[in-house]
């Protein structure tokens, strides 16, 4: 990484070994593929150059390095795997806990009262009173009675 002037050999010998293999795929491309394959490899080719110059590329082996121990640990600790066993027995308590709630509650049907108002029937006329009735608006509409 850059700090101040000074490069880290390391993960600059990374991104440069990065960069010639991208290098020689980009050549390879260009003689099997054509240009526009040689051009998208050499997209990713300049990446690991740019991703030293800004930081990423320690961060993103680091990231990668992290997830790893993660994993490991997760894996191979007794504690990790005994609450996993504690958090599957409390989805175990609680899915029998609601089962028997719905049992319980269908055993004692409950009786709600409803307090929406019911909307009154209206009157039905006959289907040729509904069409008079439309034309005589009209009519009223336009001054005609």
């Amino acid at each position: 990484m850059w700090h101040a002037g000074v490069v880290d050999p390391v993960w600059t010998a990374l991104a440069l070994a990065l960069t010639g293999a991208g290098g020689f795929w980009t050549v390879y491309a260009f003689r099997n593929r054509g240009v526009a394959a040689a051009l998208r490899g050499a997209g990713l080719t300049l990446l690991p150059l740019a991703a030293l110059m800004t930081g990423t590329l320690e961060l993103v082996v680091d990231l990668g390095v992290d997830i790893g121990d993660w994993a490991v640990g997760l894996v191979f600790s007794p504690l990790v795997w005994i609450g996993i066993v504690l958090a599957g027995t409390s989805v175990v308590l609680w899915g029998s806990g609601t089962v028997l709630q719905r049992r319980a509650g269908a055993a004692e049907p409950k009786q709600v009262k409803s307090t929406v108002a019911k909307p009154l029937p209206q009157a039905k006329r006959p289907a040729a009173d509904n069409d008079l009735a439309d034309i005589e608006d009209i009519l009223k509409r336009h001054g005609i009675s």
